[in-house]
């Protein structure tokens, strides 16, 4: 018998993107806040709704539209960050792409002025002010909400894979955490973060959301920050897991793979060969070891009750997937998650940069370059 999941419509595994930029300043490389450069209503002039606010006014969050394939997502983000930086450059600031500031205060940092955002800081207090990372979240299209659940439930699995991938946050407060991704525990002061538990059907979930509500707990969906949700008012699964990467490749290489896992999982899911699920407190252990290690750890392979190198579980992850690559078009940026293993995630060369200078400053100074990355063509200037 089929299950209602495979009996309903194929997603479009569209993709969307959101990035959320450090606002610097030149001189002191510190974060400062964007309000006087009026970067949001002047990139609200220039891009319309793909700008946008966060709560700490040091934060620009950029959007993508709804992207048929990778490509056209690349040339939409592409001329989105291009746009930004020009933007900080022409009001004497500069853009940079990494989980947390090496060495910035949140203490020192003002709230946006957003009734949703004095609402979340009153309600939270000093988890919230002190919140201050910088995060991708990536959508796929899937219209079918029950649909939704089932590849939210089998997709946990690979979190800590991806995560790993996109470690970009070493340094917190001017010191080098040991850990790669020090925006996972940031973020996991929040309420209703970390990976979801399991749910049966939507049913189920849309059952939990209302008790939350009725409760009093949250006032909307919205305030599910796990690191897969469905999205409340779109037709997508949001991955929120990530750390911003530095480079656009990087961005488009971990949005690739996500999109090709669901399409995977989805796959399966509607020739009713279910993934293998595993308890939430077995898969929270292997993302406390993506946090940690990063590209070098070792994680978990349940199913032989062994460590195993990340960068080896990485070549299965590439064998689970490779039939679908080709259907979406993203073998090229599939492959870029290999030069990824072989020079570090941006937290690897935050830290060689630390190790060779020991300057924080120019830590921040190689983040801002790598930001800039495939993002001009040779032949374009960049406003300065």
């Amino acid at each position: 018998m089929m299950s209602q999941g495979a009996r309903a419509m194929t997603p479009s595994f569209s993709i969307g993107i959101e990035e959320e930029y450090q606002t610097i300043d030149p001189v002191t490389r510190e974060l400062r806040s964007h309000i006087d450069a009026e970067i949001i209503s002047k990139g609200k002039t220039r891009l319309a709704e793909a700008v946008k606010a966060e709560m700490h006014q040091s934060v620009v969050e950029v959007g993508t539209g709804v992207c048929r394939d990778i490509q056209e997502a690349r040339r939409d983000l592409r001329n989105l960050r291009r746009s930004i930086i020009n933007l900080a450059h022409e009001n004497g600031l500069r853009v940079a792409a990494a989980g947390t500031h090496p060495f910035s205060d949140w203490r020192t940092q003002q709230i946006y002025p957003d009734p949703r955002y004095e609402t979340i800081v009153e309600d939270m207090k000093i988890v919230a002010r002190a919140n201050l990372i910088f995060g991708l979240h990536v959508h796929i299209g899937i219209e079918d909400r029950e649909t939704q659940i089932h590849i939210m439930n089998a997709a946990r699995y690979f979190v800590p894979h991806i995560l790993a991938l996109s470690t970009n946050s070493p340094f917190w407060l001017g010191m080098d955490t040991g850990l790669k991704s020090y925006r996972c525990k940031v973020f996991d002061k929040f309420p209703r973060t970390n990976l979801p538990d399991f749910f049966p059907s939507h049913g189920e979930y849309k059952n939990y959301i209302d008790l939350l509500v009725k409760t009093h707990c949250i006032d909307n969906a919205k305030k599910i920050w796990w690191d897969i949700r469905p999205h409340p008012h779109f037709p997508t699964l949001e991955f929120r897991m990530c750390d911003i990467p530095m480079r656009l490749d990087e961005t488009i290489a971990i949005a690739a793979l996500i999109q090709a896992t669901v399409a995977k999982l989805y796959k399966l899911h509607a020739a009713n060969t279910g993934f293998r699920l595993y308890r939430r407190s077995l898969l929270m252990e292997n993302k406390w070891r993506a946090a940690r290690y990063g590209l070098e750890g070792r994680l978990i392979d349940f199913g032989k009750q062994v460590e195993v190198p990340l960068r080896d579980l990485m070549d299965e992850y590439f064998a689970i997937i490779d039939d679908v690559v080709d259907e979406l078009g993203s073998r090229e940026e599939i492959n870029y998650i290999r030069r990824i293993l072989e020079h570090g995630s941006g937290a690897d060369r935050q830290l060689r940069v630390f190790r060779e200078t020991g300057d924080l400053k120019q830590v921040v100074d190689y983040i801002i370059e790598e930001t800039k990355q495939s993002v001009f063509d040779e032949t374009e200037v960049m406003t300065a």
